[in-house]
């Protein structure tokens, strides 16, 4: 018998818990596809959205876009996906498709995108419902909670990592959920890794050190030599110039985060000598179809922390208070994730 009721965690208000709701379980729009959710990863992006660091969110809003699941129904006009299908749901929910930004193949973009577990609900909840044509496809093999990470912290860092180009010495301040799959990519590249954490995280330091990273320290230590380039996974303004500093002339610094605090002043010495700073802007379903095809090769093996469901609240306060190590990810009751 067809579910009438899921399980969902909403957010109401910022920086107030998640609030559980029975709500309907209603029929896919056009276009549209019904995904009993296994497992959805917990971003550090929720964390923001919960924090109220995000203008204009969805109120109230089922937060999550690390969606994996099967296609449970289909709405009028689907072809894409027959019901069964694994899919991924990831950050960008639906783009306009008419705008300069879409057609020129930067979707990213576009002014108005909408996200999932933003403006859109998403997977913090049994079920979740999604434009056909922003899901993707995912192949069957690791189990839904150790792809869930995949579908942002993969797919950002894959982007970062592209428009970081293609040097050999590559530092990646802050070591969570996108840094720990990015470096197994780098690593897979020939590329050497210089991984900079919280001063005294053991924890993150020695998923590094397990991971094949050449250097590890505190982000308050200097590199050993001058980075090729350097990607700021961390949401902070201070680390702008301190990876500046780290890089070589014409090297380049790629801030990964949706927020970051206010960078401070810096000496224009940092960024002579051709240094670049840039900024990565979500991702699209190129990005998606490109990592996907390329994580088994490497293979990427992601670390996570399980949670159930109703643990959300708990997910979001050890990810902000730095008690994750790589990727928290929401199992969803008899989801058999494993």
């Amino acid at each position: 018998m067809a579910r009438s009721t899921m399980k969902a965690m909403a957010l109401d208000h910022p920086r107030t818990p998640l609030v559980h709701r029975n709500l309907p379980v209603r029929e896919p729009g056009p276009g549209q596809v019904r995904i009993a959710v296994a497992a959805c990863g917990v971003c550090r992006t929720d964390l923001h959205l919960h924090q109220g660091e995000l203008p204009d969110p969805k109120r109230p809003v089922i937060p999550g876009h690390e969606i994996v699941g099967r296609v449970d129904a289909l709405g009028a006009g689907v072809d894409r996906f027959r019901v069964g299908d694994r899919v991924g749901v990831p950050w960008l929910g639906w783009t306009c498709g008419e705008c300069d930004a879409c057609t020129s193949g930067h979707e990213n973009l576009c002014a108005r995108a909408k996200f999932t577990g933003y403006t859109l609900d998403g997977g913090f909840a049994e079920f979740a419902f999604a434009d056909a044509r922003y899901a993707l496809a995912l192949a069957e093999g690791p189990s839904d909670a150790e792809l869930a990470p995949l579908l942002c912290a993969g797919l950002i860092g894959h982007r970062a990592l592209t428009r970081a180009g293609e040097g050999r010495r590559l530092g990646l301040y802050g070591f969570g959920a996108a840094a720990h799959i990015i470096a197994q990519v780098a690593r897979h590249q020939g590329r050497e890794v210089y991984a900079f954490t919280r001063p005294g995280d053991d924890a993150a330091q020695g998923l590094a050190r397990d991971l094949g990273a050449a250097w590890v320290g505190g982000s308050d230590q200097a590199a050993p030599e001058a980075l090729d380039a350097a990607i700021i996974f961390a949401p902070v303004g201070a680390l702008v110039p301190t990876a500046l500093a780290a890089v070589r002339p014409g090297g380049r610094v790629v801030c990964a985060g949706i927020h970051m605090s206010d960078i401070p002043s810096f000496p224009y010495e940092l960024l002579w000598h051709e240094r670049e700073l840039v900024s990565v802007a979500n991702l699209t379903r190129r990005d998606g179809e490109e990592f996907l095809a390329l994580a088994p090769k490497v293979p990427v093996k992601t670390t996570i922390q399980r949670y159930r469901l109703a643990d959300a609240n708990r997910a979001l306060e050890d990810l902000r208070d730095g008690r994750v190590q790589g990727a928290a990810v929401l199992v969803m009751d008899g989801a058999g994730t494993g």
